[in-house]
């Protein structure tokens, strides 16, 4: 899903790409994501499509969400009618995964996924993950898994140009149910990962981890290696499989280093 309305500028300073002034004011304007605005672990990158005015917009998505409530084939179809006629429900009023729709065989990553900030308007080119069930820590358990390199191999082996939710649909996200030992290791793994700053309070604080604790540079690799191996014990790969991912991944990208921290961990898991 996207955000998409015909944007209307709120200041010559709407089209903040390389905005070199201040900050505009969270409650009134806000970024609109193009997949350039993210990358993963990384949910701003300040590159911006556009801005938009924050009430417009939120009356604007309100509206569209009504109406799509009543076509059968919407997402938002399966939402109670309590909860669409709720504004402060709007998944632009909360963090949420997006991805990005465009790639190429070139790429170092096929599927670009990230957290992105509440306040924040999506285009078709940043679609996003609207959580209808589940908790928090579900979603920060389909972030982890789709950020990880063992899903994206998985990407690589059959997405060229273009990300669409039916090629996602395609593609398999293990799942052994909640309380699941590995799968909350993931979830809350990719929680620390996601929850870099304070935008993040509330979501890091509902899966029940801190925010800004994977920060240091070190500490944010081995988590990332660390869920690398959790994904793969959740596929039910070995360590030949491992082997496999990390030697076809790229052909320009030597990942050996990698390869070898994500076996240590996978052993550990494994005992």
């Amino acid at each position: 899903m996207s955000d998409a309305m015909p944007f209307s500028p709120t200041s010559d300073d709407s089209g903040i790409r390389g905005h070199d002034g201040d900050e505009p004011n969270e409650k009134d304007v806000w970024p609109v994501y193009s997949g350039k605005s993210f990358d993963i672990w990384r949910p701003d990158t300040g590159d911006y499509y556009d801005s938009a005015n924050a009430s417009s917009v939120v009356a604007h998505l309100q509206e569209k969400r009504r109406r799509q409530h009543r076509v059968l084939s919407s997402a938002f179809a399966e939402m109670g009618a309590e909860t669409m006629n709720l504004p402060s429900t709007l998944p632009c009023l909360h963090p949420r995964i997006a991805f990005r729709d465009v790639t190429n065989p070139t790429n170092t990553r096929t599927l670009i996924a990230a957290l992105v900030p509440r306040h924040r308007v999506v285009t078709h080119k940043a679609p996003y993950l609207l959580r209808i069930r589940g908790e928090a820590l579900d979603e920060a358990f389909v972030l982890g898994v789709l950020s990880s390199m063992v899903f994206d191999w998985q990407s690589r082996r059959t997405v060229e140009l273009n990300m669409t939710f039916e090629q996602i649909g395609l593609l398999t996200i293990p799942d052994p149910g909640a309380g699941h030992p590995v799968r909350d290791r993931s979830a809350a793994i990719a929680a620390r990962l996601a929850a870099c700053d304070d935008r993040f309070t509330d979501w890091a604080s509902e899966v029940g981890v801190p925010v800004g604790s994977a920060n240091d540079e070190a500490v944010k690799q081995d988590l990332i290696c660390e869920l690398d191996a959790c994904v793969a014990h959740l596929y039910g790969l070995d360590e030949a499989d491992l082997a496999v991912i990390y030697e076809t991944f790229s052909e320009t990208v030597d990942y050996s280093d990698r390869h070898a921290a994500v076996l240590a961990h996978l052993r550990r898991i494994t005992g």
